[in-house]
Parts: structure tokens; C-alpha cells; sequence
């Protein structure tokens, strides 16, 4: 088992536990707002069961149906969890509607706080552990998990600050008001979850840094042919596909064409990791004309 199903083996038993943690502080406690941190938190552990399959399923080969493999796959998960984290924010706020209408009576606040707080604490370390390790391993379904996980450490801070001042100030209907918070920010997050996930289904370029990476790879490793024009580029889960127009001299060999080529292609991988590069060899005569050179790569 490759280190990333092992990390998402682990996220799908810390988010159990997690829940486990949230659910009893508002078993102990009956607020609003502490029910919307425990809803959140069941999210985590669909999205962990969801990104499991994903990442499993990304891993496969190659086959004749998929032959640039299943790497998107990371992203049909991230689109699943935007969805869910949608529908959580509607239930939440339903609930705080509720809970405005009918402000709920809090009890054992110190315990629950105690519980809830622990939870928050073990959230905050394992969301740190999912963004490194979905930076690390350039996986959407990582990334997204570690991005929700860290909204709900947010929730949690705004949770337990709320529930603190309610006994404070003695307005019982902060504790749904906060849980509405709650659910305007969990949209703000599924929106952002969509948002990066739908462009990674369109191949949407949105690290121009490591774009402009490429070429400057295409640059370095290219010495002994003329330009290169065409670039482009796009990422699938972990893999990052590049294809480009190579023109070379007339008199090189297939043999020192390929040399090249093969300098190329690991300058690139150097920078961008797993790809999969296609290079189209051509003949001086297809230099871009001068007009024409805005994508052109000059190599000698």
C-alpha cells in the first residue's frame, strides 16, 4: 500500500474518532452550535471514506478505456464532498433557525468546552499532516480533505468562543446565531471545494508559476535544437501532462533528435514530478514566423 492510501486510511479513522469527541460534548451540553460542529465533522468522515475509493481508484493503470489513466478521479471526489459540505450548511442553518425560535436550555458547559476543544486540537494536527502530505503528493483529494479539515478547526474556535459567552452574557439565542455562522462559512468552503475541482476536470491552468517552471525546463534541456512552440500543459491528480512542437536541424539524427528529447522531458520532470510528455519532432522549416512568436521557445 502506497503512503498516500496509508494517509487516507488514517484520515478515515481519525475523522471517526473526531466525530466520536463532537458528538458526545453536545450530547453533554444540547447547544445549537456544538450539534453544527458534529455535523460538520460527519462530512470529514464521508469525504475520507470517498477519498479512499478516489485515491485507490487513481492508482490503477492504464487500461484500454482510461489509456491516460485515472488520475481525475481525485477530482470527482473533491466535487462529491463540495456537494456535501452544501448539504451539511442547509441542515445547520435549519437548525439554528430553530434553535433562534426555540434557544435551547446549556448545561455542563465545561466538559462539553473540554471535549469539544480536544477535538478541535486533534483536527488542527491532522489537517496540517493532509495539506503536507496532498503538497507532498500533489493529490486533490488530500488537499480538499486537508483544506475541509482546516475549516473545521475554524469552526470549532468559533464554536467554543460562542458557547463561552452565552453563560457571559446570558443571550441564549447567541448559541444559534453562531451556528448560522457556522453554516455561511461551510458554504463559503463547499463553494471553494467546487470551485477548484470543476477546474481541474476542465484542465484549467491555475498554477501559472509552475507553467512558467516548465517552460524555463524546456529551456534548460533543450540545447541543440532550434525552438520550441505549442506548449501546453495540464495536471490530473498527481500527473502533469505537457506536449509541445520541437524543431531540430535538418542534418540531426533520429538518434541525437532523441537525445534531446529525452534531456528535455526529465528537465521537466526535475520541476513538475510524475508526467507524461509528448514532444513533436520537427523540421527546421516549421520555425513559427516572427509575427507568430508570443509561445515560442527560442533554444539556440
Amino acid at each position: 500500500m502506497n503512503r498516500t492510501l496509508v494517509v487516507a486510511w488514517v484520515s478515515l479513522v481519525v475523522s471517526v474518532g473526531v466525530l466520536a469527541m463532537k458528538s458526545a460534548a453536545y450530547a453533554l451540553t444540547g447547544s445549537v452550535a456544538l450539534y453544527s460542529d458534529a455535523i460538520e465533522t460527519i462530512i470529514n468522515v464521508a469525504t475520507a471514506a470517498t477519498a479512499l475509493v478516489a485515491l485507490w481508484y487513481s492508482a490503477q493503470p492504464a487500461d484500454s478505456n482510461h489509456p491516460y489513466g485515472h488520475y481525475k478521479a481525485e477530482y470527482l471526489n473533491a466535487i462529491v464532498e463540495g456537494a456535501l459540505v452544501l448539504a451539511t450548511a442547509f441542515a445547520i442553518a435549519d437548525a439554528a433557525w430553530d434553535g433562534w425560535e426555540h434557544p435551547p436550555a446549556l448545561h455542563t458547559p465545561l466538559l462539553g468546552i473540554a471535549v469539544n476543544g480536544a477535538a478541535g486540537g486533534v483536527n488542527l494536527v491532522w489537517a496540517l499532516v493532509l495539506l503536507r502530505e496532498g503538497r507532498r503528493s500533489k493529490s486533490p483529494a488530500l488537499t480538499s480533505a486537508g483544506r475541509h479539515v482546516m475549516t473545521d478547526v475554524w469552526t470549532t474556535v468559533a464554536v467554543l468562543i460562542g458557547f463561552c459567552l452565552v453563560p457571559l452574557t446570558g443571550w441564549e439565542r447567541l448559541d444559534p446565531l453562531v451556528a448560522l455562522l457556522v453554516a455561511l462559512n461551510i458554504l463559503r468552503s463547499g463553494y471553494g471545494l467546487l470551485r477548484s475541482s470543476v477546474g481541474g476536470l476542465m484542465d484549467e491552468v491555475t498554477d501559472l508559476g509552475e507553467a512558467d517552471a516548465v517552460r524555463r525546463a524546456i529551456i534548460r534541456g533543450g540545447h541543440g535544437a532550434i525552438e520550441a512552440h505549442d506548449v501546453r500543459m495540464r495536471v490530473a491528480g498527481r500527473m502533469t501532462f505537457v506536449d509541445f512542437h520541437l524543431v531540430v536541424a535538418g542534418g540531426l539524427t533520429v538518434d541525437a533528435a532523441h537525445v534531446v528529447c529525452d534531456r528535455i522531458e526529465q528537465s521537466i520532470r526535475d520541476i513538475v514530478g510524475e508526467a507524461v510528455i509528448s514532444i513533436h519532432v520537427e523540421p527546421p522549416h516549421q520555425v513559427k514566423p516572427r509575427d507568430a512568436r508570443s509561445d515560442v521557445l527560442l533554444l539556440s
